[in-house]
């Protein structure tokens, strides 16, 4: 049985919502992880997000609240509101766009400062470097290193590598919020 069947299964279990915010700066990838994990699909030409988008994906007896929420700067304010709110299992979720190698310092800067906020204390951390599909893509020593991730020791904090263009490592993310979901019920 293969990961998506054992997450189907899973799902079917029992009827849980789970809900996550999905923050980064514009045009890291945000939108087309919500379309990878609400349909598998993938679209070279996303409009940026303006403000925020909502989107409920259900899963078996699973219904998933995704925030996608907007990256330019006027929109970096929101963030905070919307993980503050997020339900048992998760999380903010962090994409970076791993290619843009310009944007990982400012991403470094917002996301370390959103980590300083009371309202957020100890919510775990899922850090996503998208667009590894791309040959100037940081590798995974090199984006935590530039992200300091290694210095944000008061929450657990995860990185994946993923494509949503490729789908790499997708079923991998789903893995990590299933597992969260179980310890946060």
């Amino acid at each position: 049985m293969g990961l998506w069947d054992s997450l189907l299964n899973w799902l079917r279990s029992f009827k849980q919502e789970m809900e996550l915010s999905l923050i980064g700066l514009q045009n890291a990838g945000k939108t087309s992880l919500v379309n990878a994990i609400a349909t598998g699909a993938y679209s070279e030409d996303m409009i940026p997000t303006v403000g925020f988008n909502m989107k409920k994906v259900t899963k078996g007896n699973v219904t998933i609240k995704l925030w996608d929420l907007g990256g330019q700067r006027r929109f970096r304010s929101m963030w905070e509101r919307y993980c503050r709110g997020v339900s048992a299992i998760v999380d903010c979720r962090y994409v970076v766009d791993a290619a843009d190698r310009d944007s990982v310092p400012i991403s470094r800067s917002e996301l370390h400062d959103l980590l300083t906020k009371p309202s957020l204390s100890g919510i775990p951390l899922l850090v996503l470097g998208n667009k590894i599909d791309k040959s100037e893509a940081l590798s995974k020593q090199a984006l935590l290193d530039q992200l300091e991730l290694e210095s944000i020791k008061d929450r657990e904090v995860c990185c994946y590598m993923i494509s949503c263009k490729d789908s790499v490592n997708i079923d991998a993310v789903i893995d990590w919020l299933i597992k969260h979901s179980k310890t946060a019920e």
